[in-house]
Order: C-alpha cells, then sequence, then structure tokens
C-alpha cells in the first residue's frame, strides 16, 4: 500500500469549505440509498458540491449492511459517500419533513431513488418543493423510470441489467446467461442521474432560469448502450445471441499467454489486423481472402483465434506485450484487484487513493474521474457515521439550537 497516495486528514470544519471543485457553491439534498443514488450524488460530490446526505433514523442507508465486510462492517459505504456531510430525519415524522422544505428552500438539488410515489407520500414531491424554490432541480432515479406500467415495480440493478437487454448477451451460447459482476446498471443510473443534474444546472444558469425533474431508470441506463443491438433488429431482423466475445470483429477475444496469463486482444481495424499479422510474421495473412478484411476474417473465426492463440501461447505475457505494443496492437492482461494495486499506470494516475477511517484506519478507494487540470476532484473523506452532521446541518444551516436538536433526537425525528 506504500505506492497509493494518501489523502492528508482536514480540520472537521474544513471538509467542505476548502473545497475547490468546480461544483464548488452547489448545494445537494441526497435522499438516496444502496448504489445508484449515492453514486450519483458521490461524483458531484467528488467535484466540490456540498452534498447533504440524509438518512432515516435507526438503520439509514441499507448500504451501511451490504458486502464486502471487514469486522462487519461494510467496506462499499465509505467509497460510495464520501464527501457528504451525513445527517438522520425521519420523513415519515411532519417535523423531518419540514427540516427537509427547509433544506430543500435553499439547495440547487434534491436527488432521489425511492420508488416512484414514495416522496410525494411524505409530501416532499417535485412540485411542492418547487413552488417554494422554483430554481430546484429534482433528480429521480428508479428502476423503471416515472411512468409507464412497471413504474411501480421493484427496481433493483441485476434484475433491471436483464431486463434493459444486457444479460440476454452475457456468457456462452451452451450456457444459461450470466449477470454482470458488478451492480452496472446502479452505476450507470448513478452517472446519467450526475449528468443530468449537470445538463439542468447549465440550462438553468445560463439562462432557463428555473429547476426541473430528471427521470432516470435503472434499465434505460443499460438499454441506452446496447446501440448496434436496436439498428441491427430493426433493420435486419436478426437477434444477437451469447457468443463469449464481441462477435462483429476478429481477431477479438480472451487468450492464454504462454505464462499461464490471460489477455484480451481486439483488431476490430483492418489497419490493426495488418500490424499484428506483421508483428507475428504472418504477413501472408494480409492479402489471403480469407483473412484480408474484417468482415472475412470474422467468418473464419475459428482459424484466427487458432493463429492467434498459437503465437500468444509461444510467448510470456511481457514478450508479447513488448512486442506488440511497439507496432501499436491493442492487447491488456486480465487484470485481478491485486494486479491493479501493483500496476505502475494506475500508481502514475493516483487512480487509487487511501481516506482516513475511525475504525479502519485507512480505505481505498477509486480516485476522482475524470482529471481536471483547473479544478480537480477530490476525495476529503470517506462516508461518515450515521447522523454524523446533525448538529452542523440543523445547527449551522437552520438554525435550530443544540437543545432542540436533542429533543428532536429524543423524539426519534434525527
Amino acid at each position: 500500500m506504500d505506492s497509493v497516495r494518501t489523502e492528508a486528514p482536514a480540520a472537521h470544519a474544513l471538509l467542505w469549505r476548502d473545497h475547490s471543485g468546480p461544483l464548488r457553491g452547489v448545494r445537494v439534498i441526497d435522499v438516496t440509498s444502496v448504489i445508484s443514488g449515492p453514486f450519483a450524488t458521490n461524483l458531484l460530490a467528488d467535484f466540490g458540491a456540498e452534498v447533504i446526505k440524509i438518512e432515516q433514523p435507526g438503520a439509514g442507508d441499507a448500504a451501511r449492511n451490504m458486502g464486502p465486510f471487514e469486522r462487519g462492517e461494510s467496506l462499499r459505504f465509505p467509497s460510495l459517500n464520501r464527501n457528504k456531510k451525513c445527517i438522520t430525519l425521519n420523513l415519515d415524522d411532519p417535523r423531518g419533513a419540514a427540516l427537509f422544505r427547509r433544506l430543500a428552500a435553499e439547495a440547487d438539488l434534491v436527488v432521489e431513488n425511492y420508488r416512484p410515489g414514495v416522496m410525494e407520500r411524505f409530501g416532499l414531491g417535485p412540485d411542492g418543493l418547487r413552488a417554494v424554490n422554483p430554481r430546484l432541480i429534482f433528480v429521480r432515479i428508479s428502476g423503471y423510470g416515472q411512468t409507464g406500467p412497471y413504474r411501480d415495480k421493484a427496481g433493483f440493478g441485476t434484475p433491471a441489467t436483464a431486463f434493459g437487454g444486457l444479460t440476454h448477451l452475457m456468457g456462452h451460447p451452451d450456457r444459461p446467461p450470466l449477470n454482470v459482476p458488478i451492480p452496472l446498471a446502479d452505476l450507470l443510473a448513478g452517472m446519467y442521474g450526475a449528468m443530468a443534474a449537470l445538463m439542468a444546472l447549465y440550462w438553468r444558469d445560463t439562462g432557463g432560469g428555473e429547476g426541473q425533474v430528471a427521470d432516470v431508470s435503472l434499465y434505460e441506463s443499460v438499454f441506452r448502450l446496447l446501440e448496434g443491438l436496436v439498428a441491427e433488429y430493426g433493420v435486419s431482423g436478426r437477434v444477437r445471441g451469447r457468443t463469449g466475445d464481441l462477435g462483429g470483429a476478429s481477431p477479438a477475444g480472451v487468450y492464454e499467454t504462454g505464462d499461464g496469463r490471460h489477455v484480451v486482444l481486439v483488431c476490430s481495424t483492418d489497419r490493426t489486423f495488418k500490424r499484428l499479422a506483421e508483428a507475428m510474421g504472418r504477413a501472408d495473412m494480409i492479402a489471403d481472402p480469407r483473412y484480408s478484411t474484417n468482415a472475412r476474417r470474422v467468418q473464419h473465426k475459428d482459424e484466427v483465434d487458432a493463429i492467434v492463440g498459437a503465437w500468444l501461447e509461444a510467448r510470456t505475457l511481457e514478450e508479447s506485450r513488448s512486442v506488440l505494443d511497439a507496432v501499436g496492437c491493442p492487447m491488456s492482461p486480465v487484470n485481478s484487484i491485486a494486479d491493479i494495486f501493483a500496476d505502475p499506470q494506475y500508481r502514475a494516475r493516483e487512480d487509487i487513493v487511501e481516506v482516513d477511517h475511525p475504525r479502519f484506519g485507512k480505505v481505498p478507494m477509486p480516485g476522482p474521474v475524470p482529471m481536471l487540470s483547473r479544478t480537480p476532484g477530490r476525495v476529503v473523506h470517506g462516508g461518515a457515521d450515521r447522523g454524523a452532521h446533525n448538529d452542523a446541518v440543523l445547527g449551522g444551516l437552520l438554525g435550530l439550537t443544540a437543545d432542540e436538536i436533542e429533543a428532536l433526537r429524543q423524539e426519534g425525528v434525527l
């Protein structure tokens, strides 16, 4: 871990005041849980937005109880909720809802990922809040969107990935479909949610003058990526299935090197394949009518894979990488997380940061993306304990006294 950059701890009172990111001055009320919503506000917080995360008293965000775990505590939560002020409010209690309205009245964004209708049940839907604060932008993330016959269905990322069409493509044709091993739909929806927030902020502040509602669904975030499949089916009627590889390019796939490492090599253009063929000492393939174009190579994919696979198996990872890097042929090792921690590219770009944690000491997490030259993102602190900033937010922003805050805590409002 010596190679991983460590963020210097900041004084508690200055955790947000000294963030110089491009979103400094933007206030976000985060009433989200688990992954999609917290990831959206995470991206905003990394670049300077003041994010106030609201959890219900008691259990709080369900992500606090989601693995991976260490000593019974979630290792996911600190990264998903870094750089945020964490407070508790019982939105089912009229006093909690009233405090939420006061926060929203002075905010730029509300981000929520309840099932459609829940915020309205609390009396905190966008119409009511924007009547008081017309500049408020309301980002809503749900499984199936705010409209349509499925709007009320429970929405989780893995089923949404299947509904969005991606799971049908995952795996090999002679086996059942595979689930994506990360919460891809949630993370994509979070990215679209952050993008929606930025677009709405830009429009509001460059002439629109008013806020608006952004409706983001998990399944559409996946479906939006299936560009080629939509046109392919709509025009030709073909239904693409599981192929175990990219399907439209050759060579393209996972191969094994002589020292037992797996690599991914893709030559989807004829120019790139020409470089590969010359590097392998098989310049004859360039003019061979079976291999001279990508379309023809796809028709003879098994033959191409056998030739490329044999060449890679005769060399170690480093030997093949040295040859192919020199000619500009794209190949990458299949990295485990241990490989990533050891890789000099990740180290050089400071892609992993270590953040102070009250019980773990340090927690490594991905650094901010993208990298900005003038206003870079920062990881100031990890996700805080539930209600850690009740006093700072309710006292400092809303003016409640210490006695009032304590009384609300005792009565279950906080």
